[in-house]
């Protein structure tokens, strides 16, 4: 049960059979030659049988544990730290914007690396940079707040 290698068999074969499910809803051959199902059938049956093979020889081998390859103290309080504030981002940037988004995430990325006040003014200026470059120059459009920023 914490035999990683099997975890992960188990993903790869559960992402090939739904691509190779996706792929049956393609034509395999059109009237000028091969459809658009024919090369995603393929792939995911060829992917399929050897995630069967990798789940196989996960048995077989010697077993890596969940413990041994995540990582622990300061490292993982940094993981976490990441994983968070992309969940906090997506959550709240439609509501408060880009801008006050990106300031936030990045004060979190950067408070435990850099002193308060050095975290405040990167993340400041970082984010009013990209939302520079992403919504004057390019034209992208960003999720903003009711100041319209």
């Amino acid at each position: 049960m914490k035999n990683l290698n099997m975890w992960v068999g188990f993903a790869i074969l559960a992402f090939a059979g739904f691509i190779f499910w996706q792929a049956l809803y393609f034509d395999y051959y059109s009237n000028i030659g091969p459809g658009p199902g024919l090369f995603p059938i393929w792939l995911s049956g060829l992917l399929i049988i050897l995630s069967l093979l990798f789940i196989v020889s996960a048995f077989r081998t010697d077993k890596i544990y969940f413990s041994d390859v995540f990582p622990k103290g300061k490292q993982r309080t940094k993981i976490i730290r990441i994983l968070g504030s992309i969940l906090l981002f997506i959550l709240i940037s439609p509501y408060a914007g880009f801008t006050i988004a990106g300031i936030l995430i990045l004060f979190i990325l950067f408070f435990g690396e850099m002193k308060w006040y050095t975290a405040i003014g990167t993340s400041v200026v970082t984010t009013l940079v990209i939302f520079l470059v992403f919504k004057s120059f390019l034209g992208v459009p960003l999720p903003v707040n009711i100041f319209g920023w």
